[in-house]
Order: C-alpha cells, then sequence, then structure tokens
C-alpha cells in the first residue's frame, strides 16, 4: 500500500467518523472542509455514494444511506424526510404543500405523496435521490 493510500483511508476513517458522531442525516461537503482539500473531500465523498455508505442529493449534499428493504439501492434512513432535512441544512424553510394542509383538513381523501414541498422564496436546487426529485410550490401567506 503506497503513502497516498494510507492518506485515502485515514482521511476516510475521519470522515466516517464524523458522520457517525452527527446527529443529523444530511452532510454539507464544508462540513468536512476542516479535515482536507476540497478535492480529497470530493474523492472520499464520492468513494462513500459508491460504496453504499452515502447518497448525494444534491450539490454539495449528502445523506446517509441504509440498505433499501426492496431493491439493491440504497435510500434514506427517513425518506423523503431526509429531503426536507436537506432543504433545512442550506437554509431554506419548508412548509405544508396545500395537498397536505387539504388533507389534513378533511377537505380531500387523497393522501398526499410528500415530494412536493412549499417554500416561501425561489429555490434552483435539485435535491432528490434515485430518481425521486423535490417538487416546490409556493407556500400561503401566512394567516395573521
Amino acid at each position: 500500500m503506497s503513502y497516498c493510500d494510507t492518506m485515502r483511508t485515514t482521511l476516510e476513517a475521519h470522515v466516517l467518523k464524523r458522520i457517525d458522531r452527527k446527529r443529523g442525516d444530511v452532510f454539507l461537503r464544508a462540513d468536512f472542509a476542516d479535515l482536507g482539500g476540497y478535492d480529497q473531500v470530493g474523492r472520499v465523498l464520492r468513494a462513500l455514494v459508491r460504496a453504499g455508505k452515502l447518497l448525494k442529493v444534491g450539490f454539495g449534499l449528502y445523506a446517509r444511506a441504509v440498505p433499501a428493504r426492496i431493491g439493491a439501492r440504497p435510500v434514506p434512513p427517513k425518506g423523503l424526510t431526509t429531503l426536507r432535512e436537506a432543504l433545512e441544512r442550506v437554509g431554506i424553510p419548508t412548509y405544508p404543500s396545500r395537498a397536505l394542509e387539504d388533507y389534513n383538513a378533511g377537505r380531500t381523501t387523497q393522501v398526499p405523496t410528500g415530494r412536493v414541498v412549499a417554500v416561501r422564496r425561489r429555490v434552483r436546487r435539485r435535491i432528490g435521490y434515485n430518481g425521486i426529485v423535490l417538487r416546490f410550490e409556493r407556500a400561503r401567506p401566512a394567516a395573521h
């Protein structure tokens, strides 16, 4: 094993240790910036995604991965709730969608999928995993 392989393994071990210590399921690339250079950290994160320990859910956004009950692809531990947590992590507050509000109020029996999230400002990020992508709608104004 060469010196570079030893350094990569060590950096990977540091990243995994930090992931284990974190409470949330979503991580920013910046969370690991103090461990190494931008490219080094990127290589380690890509390797963890390939190994199925992390999922890339957006640009610079990663989530913990657990084996799926059905299928071979890993999924986030809390499903779509993890994607909402990713939005919160980048500073975008989320609100219930119109479909969820209607369902909770008893105005409809159509169960919402949870893939639509209401936000108060424009979101240009694409957040998702394994082909499941969040859609955004404008949140209703707050009731006074």
